[in-house]
């Protein structure tokens, strides 16, 4: 009976990790590849990898994906859908939360703790977004922003089997992500696949609009795709700055800024107090008028000469 029971759960582990065995094997077939691989673009080595893999994901998409995302939009009326966006988003806080606290943005990763907090409970359990409306920003955060916020370069692009466009380094932690995933320990386990597909339909359908105007226009959808990728995913890592050098300059220009708005009261109030009350209290109201150009001195009064023709009387 042990002996069975041991088998069960071995069966069990092999099939949880069966998913990410293949792609670490993927993965690594890539980096093989890559010796051989010839791209322009030194951030894209695998380039003939990345398109072979592209052309298949594309396929997925318009045979599976993109007529499941386009009948969820047409057919589950609007208030569902935004609930169900709503429910996901609120798990998804959690882990977005401590990566901010991890990266040491400690009032973006409060803010972050407290709208779970509050959608979790007025919220109906995240079906509605309670926190948006009472003025607290949403973030979006993972474990590989985390790395890279932290100086850990991004490594080649990697275009991953279902999962899309990556790096190496965030193909690396991509289970820590999966992992601190709530959803991840839903049971039962079908419950939790019928979510995941939902959650995958739903995020589809939310960039429906925007992929059907990029395959009208882009000429070459995997540069398209690619460059505004790593783009956009260099600009989420420094929240919209270029460098971690950059945010910390940004920072630096900020806290002078404070500093120097902090300490104008204090000079303004040091040079009013060598003036009398009255001229005091009008430089207050008037704040904003410009100074009086100063006072030409005035010309010493010349005198006519006297002439000694002149008769004196």
């Amino acid at each position: 009976m042990n002996q069975m029971n041991k088998m069960n759960k071995m069966n069990k582990m092999n099939k949880t990790r069966s998913p990410w065995r293949a792609l670490a094997l993927v993965l690594g077939a890539s980096l093989a590849l890559g010796g051989c691989a010839t791209s322009s673009n030194p951030k894209d080595p695998l380039e003939k990898f990345n398109r072979s893999m592209f052309t298949f994901n594309d396929g997925v998409d318009r045979v599976v994906l993109k007529p499941a995302a386009t009948a969820y939009k047409e057919v589950l009326p609007g208030f569902m859908q935004t609930g169900v966006s709503n429910f996901f988003g609120n798990l998804s806080d959690v882990w977005t939360g401590a990566n901010n606290l991890m990266q040491g943005k400690g009032a973006a990763g409060m803010s972050d703790l407290t709208r779970v907090a509050l959608n979790s409970t007025f919220g109906l359990g995240g079906l509605l977004d309670i926190a948006s409306e009472a003025g607290l920003q949403k973030h979006n955060e993972d474990f590989g922003q985390t790395l890279g916020y932290w100086g850990v370069p991004s490594g080649p692009y990697v275009m991953l089997p279902i999962f899309g466009p990556s790096t190496v380094r965030d193909t690396a932690v991509m289970r820590i992500d999966v992992m601190a995933d709530p959803w991840a320990y839903v049971y039962p386990v079908n419950v939790r696949n019928v979510g995941t597909a939902v959650r995958a339909v739903e995020q589809r359908a939310a960039v429906l609009d925007a992929s059907n105007l990029m395959e009208e226009a882009a000429l070459d959808r995997y540069q398209f795709i690619r460059d505004g990728y790593l783009q956009r995913r260099q600009s989420k890592i420094f929240d919209g700055e270029g460098s971690r050098k950059e945010l910390r300059a940004q920072d630096k220009l900020e806290a002078a800024a404070d500093k120097a708005a902090d300490a104008a009261p204090a000079v303004a109030k040091a040079v009013d107090k060598d003036l009398p009350s009255d001229a005091a209290a009008i430089r207050a109201a008037y704040a904003d008028d410009p100074e009086p150009a100063a006072a030409a001195p005035a010309a010493p009064a010349v005198s006519a000469p006297v002439s000694s023709e002149t008769p004196v009387k």
